[in-house]
């Protein structure tokens, strides 16, 4: 693998994907000893500090999220939840950490069906309704409390300081902003903290202040969790939660409950591949779709040629199928994670694939097994000087959430409760089609794409990835990790390439600009639908060459204000 590390140890996504070499080769970013992949420069450059300053990679994980919060708040969060997979160096073991929100108590199957007995869109994503128990505090909490070594207010100090004293609006946060007005505009709290007093937006240049938020990081800062989940904190979130509709009582808050379980694994041509296990359908798909690739030469095939493309489009239906059958919190329902990883299973899926013609979805159904997100989703990974290593993706659903802020709190309430199966067969806000397993239910875990992803070999973290992107989540991640075994790219050719996705239903090929005419040609010959849509995912890596230590490093050029940033 060609890898041509830069002269200086840190660089934004804009000037690492400007930079070429004579071969137009994109360069990723290169450094030592520690490193932050993120998709805001601002809480990248506090996780640097942080491990600058001897902390580890989930030290500065921990403070990365906090920030986030303050610098991404679209998606950044403590009013939503997600996935962290800690690797640690000295035991070479990896963790999984699930703080995805929880259903309320009052939660019930049926509670997002309007009066003709269908989904009603507006009640599950712009309603008090749609929010569930958020989970990043206390996620954070026990990730640094087990796997970190500073102290807790310590990391929170940054974002503290940032929500306080006010930080400078980028075009892409006042766009984002501009785009939300009209779900922030019922919500005075909102409105109030986001918008001038004369409604007016704010431009590039300004400097945002968001002093609830500010005095909220405190309490917890102060407190731990007990300042977000019991209290006045907690009580503001339910009051204002009910009043929209809403079901989070005090005592909702107060009994979430993080939970560690056992990461999935599978292996890719001689790699070990760790992610997401349930309620996160990502890790699970993800090693479905690679064993499924495994059996065809993709690296002879050649990187986005229609022959690579149509195989990994065939396998992709298939997994999104299955997903819809089996995939749920494993809480509450029985998902048969050995069987879909396993490499027999694969050979089933490749006997169901055709070289040369596309299956349409209407003869695709889930398999016969027994027992049985969102576009402004944020990742971050962090790789420490010891090769310890956190992937984190977390959210709160649409953009901004559901738009509500609890007043006095600063917090952006998540849209999660769409990510359940309001009614089984039912598409979602991103067209995911939803089943039994993932029905609603009181203290239930919604299903996730979300895949925080790391690659090892030789039991050393050897790639650390993740995206946003709703359902192109899994897809997204998929081909970072093809494009870097099967076609020898360097960390930043990987999050560079175009991408594709298919889901099952709608069925369609989805491709970004940059797939050749010629190509999209043939895969049309072959019986697939292609759609031209908008740029996918916004992944952020970081690649550690194992026999050096060396970090090389690359935030996706796709979403502005990116960085990785090493030292």
């Amino acid at each position: 693998m060609a890898i041509f590390p830069l002269l200086t140890a840190a660089a934004s996504a804009q000037e690492a994907g400007a930079i070429f070499d004579s071969l137009d080769r994109i360069h990723p970013v290169w450094a030592q000893s520690g490193m932050v992949s993120a998709q805001e420069h601002l809480a990248a450059a506090i996780g640097r500090d942080i491990m600058e300053q001897g902390g580890n990679a989930v030290d500065a994980g921990v403070a990365v999220a906090f920030a986030l919060a303050v610098t991404l708040p679209r998606a950044g969060n403590i009013g939503g939840g997600g996935f962290m997979l800690i690797h640690d160096a000295e035991t070479g073991q990896t963790h999984a950490i699930d703080y995805r929100e929880m259903a309320p108590s009052g939660a019930s199957r049926d509670m997002f069906l309007g009066e003709d007995g269908e989904p009603d869109s507006d009640k599950s994503l712009y309603s008090g309704a749609s929010s569930g128990v958020p989970g990043t505090v206390a996620g954070m909490r026990l990730a640094l409390e087990k796997y970190g070594t500073m102290e807790w207010a310590d990391v929170i100090a940054p974002a503290i300081r940032l929500a306080e004293e006010g930080m400078i609006v980028t075009p892409d946060l006042a766009d984002s902003l501009e785009a939300a007005r009209e779900q922030m505009s019922k919500y005075p709290a909102s409105m109030a903290i986001f918008f001038k007093p004369d409604g007016s937006g704010y431009r590039p240049g300004e400097t945002l202040v968001q002093a609830d938020l500010a005095k909220t990081l405190k309490k917890i800062a102060a407190e731990g969790p007990d300042g977000f989940y019991k209290g006045e904190v907690a009580q503001a979130i339910a009051s204002a939660v009910q009043a929209d509709g809403g079901l989070i009582t005090p005592e909702d808050m107060a009994a979430y409950k993080v939970v560690e379980r056992d990461p999935v694994r599978g292996s890719y041509r001689g790699y070990e591949v760790v992610s997401m296990p349930p309620p996160s359908s990502g890790g699970v798909h993800l090693i479905q779709i690679l064993n499924a690739l495994e059996g065809y030469p993709i690296g002879a095939l050649g990187q986005n040629s229609s022959e690579t493309i149509h195989l990994m489009a065939e396998a992709m239906k298939l997994a999104y199928a299955d997903r819809s059958e089996y995939l749920g919190d494993p809480d509450f329902v029985d998902v048969p994670v050995a069987e879909l990883t396993s490499k027999d299973y694969a050979a089933a899926m490749r006997a169901q694939i055709s070289a040369d013609f596309a299956r349409p979805a209407a003869q695709i159904r889930p398999a016969d097994l027994t027992p049985y997100e969102s576009d402004q989703t944020t990742h971050f990974s962090v790789v420490d000087k010891d090769g310890n290593a956190v992937s984190n993706t977390y959210t709160i659903n649409f953009s901004y959430g559901s738009g509500l802020v609890a007043e006095g709190t600063g917090i952006l309430m998540n849209n999660e409760m769409d990510d359940f199966s309001a009614k089984p067969g039912t598409p979602n806000g991103f067209g995911l089609i939803g089943g039994d397993a993932n029905a609603i239910q009181a203290g239930k875990r919604p299903l996730s794409s979300m895949t925080p992803t790391m690659v090892l070999k030789d039991g050393q973290v050897w790639l650390v990835t993740g995206s946003p992107g709703g359902a192109r989540i899994i897809t997204t991640v998929l081909q970072v990790v093809m494009n870097m075994i099967d076609h020898g790219m360097n960390v930043a050719e990987a999050s560079t390439a175009p991408r594709v996705h298919h889901q099952w239903l709608p069925d369609e090929l989805r491709v970004e600009e940059g797939i050749s005419m010629d190509t999209t040609r043939l895969l049309q010959a072959k019986g697939h639908n292609i759609a031209l849509k908008d740029a996918m995912g916004s992944t952020q890596s970081i690649m550690r060459d194992p026999a050096t230590g060396a970090l090389y490093g690359a935030s996706d050029p796709r979403r502005p204000d990116a960085a990785t940033l090493g030292y």
